[in-house]
C-alpha cells in the first residue's frame, strides 16, 4: 500500500495539482489586496469617501464599527455587506483571470489542432515515419509514393 501510494504521489498530475493549488492560494492574497487596497479606495472615493470595509447593518445595540460588534460580549451580530462587495469584485477579478488563462490555453489547443499532421504511420510496421519518407526505417519496407 505504502507503494502505491508513492508511485500515485510521484504522478506528474498530483504534483501539479499541489503546484496550482499553492500558486492559487497566492495568487488569492494578491487579488485580496489588489481589491482592498488599489480597487476599492479609489471607488469609496467616487461615492462620497465611502470606506467598504465598514458598511455594516447592525442586527441587534447599535454598535459604531464592525470591531466594536465583534468585540461586544456576546459578541453582536451584524450583515457586513461592505465586505461582501468587496468578496463579490474579488471573485470577479479571479474569474476574469481565469477566463483569460483557459482563453489563451484553448487557441493554443487549437493552434496545435489545425496544425496538419508531418508524420504518418507505416502499414507494414505500425511505426511512426516522416511524410516525406519513401522506405520505412523500421522495418525498411518500400512505401508508396
Amino acid at each position: 500500500m505504502l507503494k502505491e501510494f508513492k508511485e500515485f504521489i510521484a504522478r506528474g498530475n498530483v504534483v501539479d495539482l499541489a503546484v496550482a493549488f499553492i500558486l492559487g492560494a497566492a495568487f488569492g492574497k494578491i487579488v485580496t489586496s489588489l481589491v482592498n487596497d488599489i480597487v476599492m479606495p479609489p471607488i469609496g472615493l467616487l461615492l462620497s469617501g465611502v470606506d467598504f470595509s465598514a458598511l455594516f447593518i447592525p442586527l441587534r445595540g447599535h454598535p459604531a464599527s464592525i470591531a466594536e460588534a465583534k468585540a461586544a460580549k456576546p459578541p453582536l451580530p451584524t450583515i457586513n455587506y461592505g465586505l461582501f462587495i468587496s468578496t463579490v469584485i474579488e471573485f470577479v477579478i479571479v474569474a476574469f483571470v481565469l477566463f483569460l488563462i483557459v482563453r489563451g490555453v484553448n487557441r493554443m489547443r487549437r493552434k496545435q489542432e489545425d496544425k496538419p499532421p508531418d508524420t504518418k504511420q507505416c502499414p507494414f510496421c505500425i511505426s511512426t515515419i516522416s511524410l516525406a519518407a519513401t522506405r520505412c526505417p523500421s522495418c525498411t519496407s518500400q512505401l508508396a509514393a
